[in-house]
């Protein structure tokens, strides 16, 4: 599931990757939808996702969250899969979930991602993300689960903002303590995400954005200011190379 907004110029590309992933997926293409949530894009998103063969389905309300929700209730399949339009998948991603599935041992997961340059600010905030990453098993990248288990968590928290991707993660942790099982990070597919936030604020922009997120983050599940609307649900799209 895709969730987008004026994504005209990755969206292609993901696709690409995509389409690169079902072809190598032992599964079938026929097992599996791609599903893009288009969240009242003013460009020709919806247009390149009907014509790449993918399920449109329109969400107006411009909270990641539900965008992301409303997709997954449009899916048809036990397994749900989420990925952002400005990344790319590794074409053995859809068998790497799949075992990872089959095998019983875990609860949900997610691939990590690689960047597509670096720089001494861009390394740096990697590295500070890595340790947390490896002690909560949380990742970002492809983001899988049971639709069962989505569906029994409520799925993403609609009440956040931003935030909600990490929300998911900890309360499917939870379902699987339950049952003895936990997140995993498939390592070895990870997706390869753009740069744009970096493109657009700076390669050191991280280390200013934390400190002024940190009481918000901190505070209810709902809360939000003109800083988070302006990162992350401002229409800038920074053009790629």
């Amino acid at each position: 599931m895709i969730p987008a907004r004026n994504e005209q110029d990755y969206l292609p590309r993901l696709l690409d990757t995509v389409d690169a992933a079902l072809g190598r997926y032992h599964g079938g293409r026929r097992q599996t939808e791609v599903i893009v949530a288009d969240n009242a894009s003013t460009d020709s998103t919806p247009d390149i996702a009907r014509s790449r063969g993918c399920r449109v389905v329109e969400v107006p309300e411009r909270r990641i969250a539900t965008v992301r929700n409303r997709g997954a209730a449009a899916a048809c399949g036990s397994l749900l899969a989420f990925i952002d339009a400005d990344m790319r998948i590794h074409p053995e991603t859809f068998n790497a979930i799949d075992r990872a599935m089959t095998s019983g041992k875990f609860v949900a997961g997610a691939t990590g991602v690689k960047m597509e340059r670096w720089s001494p600010g861009i390394a740096l905030t990697y590295a500070l993300m890595v340790p947390w990453v490896i002690l909560l098993r949380m990742d970002t990248g492809v983001v899988f689960c049971s639709r069962s288990d989505f569906e029994r968590i409520g799925g993403y928290d609609e009440r956040r903002y931003f935030g909600e991707d990490v929300q998911l993660l900890w309360d499917l942790k939870r379902v699987g303590k339950e049952r003895g099982q936990r997140l995993t990070r498939l390592r070895p597919v990870k997706a390869l995400t753009s740069l744009r936030k970096w493109d657009q604020h700076g390669d050191w922009h991280y280390f200013r954005l934390i400190g002024r997120l940190l009481p918000i983050m901190l505070s209810t599940p709902s809360a939000s200011n003109d800083l988070v609307q302006r990162y992350w649900y401002g229409d800038e799209r920074a053009p790629r190379d």
